[in-house]
């Protein structure tokens, strides 16, 4: 210190005593090892007390004339922000859904679905790899009711390629835990995720390992023996189990693109002030607007609507519906079939036929195909009058502009949709077509998941994050 004083009593000659001592204690109180540093400290992950982040203090500027000192903001009190490396892991992750639904309907349209009768999940993984594995796999599948009764003349070659079908739905699926749960390891490990991330990222890996119970749970159903005693019968799976598969893989798929989209725009948020793909708009005040609450319930109603119509899919393709009544819009000449094929009196089971209305929903062919219509041309419609309403000045003026991509990706997926739908009716379910068909369900939901995280508010890490870092450039 005596150094310090011989050092700066030159420069502090003719100055004041009080300000000389104001400029010392200034030099002193820099030097202090135990005096905190009052910039904004790098940014950093870790998990809060977010209850104590109600009022946050940042630093300023010394001030010469009064001698005060803010506090300095402590970033690590922060909440976790989410990095984009998990938005991308998750949307990766929804895109080997994608393809896994894809793959699956291709399975189902190609009648493979059957060939492996056994459910290995670690050593399933391999194939047969000589002519004694595969001749052992094909007396498997002879014994099963579908070779019985459809497949009994097909060459080892023509098993081989349904096996292998699949085969590689099944390692797809396995492909896919693995690239989920690893990852979603590693960043809760390293507190990557936000804080409501890891309970619902948890219920989607849980949720991706039934998937594999619940598929084949459904392949079991096509194999029992039952079905010949069934006069009629056509070994195919159930229609339930179908569609719960299908269900659950879709709502699977559009919580991973939500959560993913949501990480990456709350992200952007945080750092540049971006939302919805606008810095100029308040989202506070665009999500207050009554016009857009109207506008994100419609939103929501439609999502569910689609969701329903790609739910009814399945009870289609699990009944093979879509090979009666082939034209439209009539159906056997009529825009609705006769009350008594709608709902007849052969499909109920109970005495009194209490069951004649909800099992001729869910079980006759017919019925099945006409909702089925009637879901996807509201879910059309509905679509297209989202879209009009989106176009309207008052609306669109306050819309932001991933809001009003999103509206216009969904009318014209609509528009896919339905060509695709007809085609599919009209040439006979060819596997193609249909594939694209079932693609285009799935396309369309993610236009709808889109829609919706456009007009989400920004989450609260990414709230907290955005203020801390607008306060710390005002004090610059």
């Amino acid at each position: 210190m005596h150094i310090l004083r011989a050092v700066f009593r030159p420069a502090l000659h003719g100055v004041s005593p009080s300000t000389t001592s104001i400029l010392r204690s200034r030099i002193f109180q820099r030097l202090a090892p135990s005096r905190p540093c009052h910039t904004l400290p790098p940014l950093r992950t870790g998990y809060p007390d977010i209850k104590r982040l109600g009022v946050l203090r940042f630093p300023i500027s010394r001030s010469l004339s009064t001698g005060t000192v803010q506090p300095a903001a402590d970033a690590s009190k922060l909440p976790v922000l989410a990095p984009p490396a998990v938005g991308r892991w998750l949307l990766f992750s929804s895109a080997l859904v994608f393809a896994v639904i894809v793959v699956g309907g291709v399975t189902r349209l190609t009648e493979s679905g059957l060939s492996i009768t056994e459910w290995r999940p670690i050593t399933g993984i391999v194939p047969p790899l000589n002519d004694e594995d595969w001749n052992a796999e094909f007396e498997k599948y002879k014994a099963t009711p579908e070779f019985k009764l459809i497949n009994h003349s097909i060459s080892l070659d023509e098993f081989k390629n349904i096996f292998y079908m699949e085969w590689g739905h099944r390692v797809l699926g396995r492909i896919i835990g693995v690239a989920f749960v690893l990852p979603l390891s590693y960043f809760a490990v390293r507190k990557k995720l936000t804080t409501s991330m890891p309970a619902r990222l948890t219920g989607m890996a849980l949720l991706l390992g039934l998937q594999g119970v619940l598929g084949w749970y459904m392949v079991k159903s096509g194999l029992e023996d039952s079905i010949m005693d069934t006069p009629g019968a056509v070994p195919r799976v159930s229609q339930y189990r179908l569609a719960a598969h299908l269900g659950a893989a879709v709502l699977l798929y559009a919580g991973m693109l939500g959560t993913g989209l949501a990480a990456i725009k709350d992200w952007k948020y945080a750092h540049s002030g971006l939302w919805s793909g606008s810095k100029t708009m308040s989202w506070q005040e665009v999500l207050s607007n009554p016009v857009v609450k109207r506008f994100t319930r419609y939103s929501r109603a439609l999502t569910a609507l689609v969701f329903l119509t790609a739910l009814s899919g399945a009870f289609v393709a699990g009944l093979d519906a879509g090979l009666v009544y082939n034209e439209f819009p009539l159906m056997g000449g009529r825009i609705v079939p006769p009350v008594d094929e709608l709902f007849s009196a052969a499909y109920a089971r109970n005495v009194d036929r209490s069951d004649v209305w909800w099992r001729n929903i869910f079980e006759n062919p017919t019925t099945v195909q006409f909702d089925h219509r009637v879901l996807a041309m509201t879910t059309y419609f509905s679509t297209c009058l989202l879209f009009a309403q989106s176009r309207r000045s008052a609306v669109r003026s306050l819309l932001p502009p991933l809001a009003r991509v999103s509206v216009t990706a969904a009318f014209a997926m609509a528009n896919v949709q339905v060509l695709l739908g007809l085609a599919t009716l009209l040439y006979l379910v060819p596997v193609p077509i249909a594939a694209a068909h079932q693609a285009g369900s799935v396309a369309l939901l993610s236009t709808m998941v889109h829609l919706l995280v456009a007009l989400r508010r920004p989450g609260l890490a990414a709230q907290l994050w955005r203020s801390a870092r607008t306060e710390a450039k005002k004090r610059v």
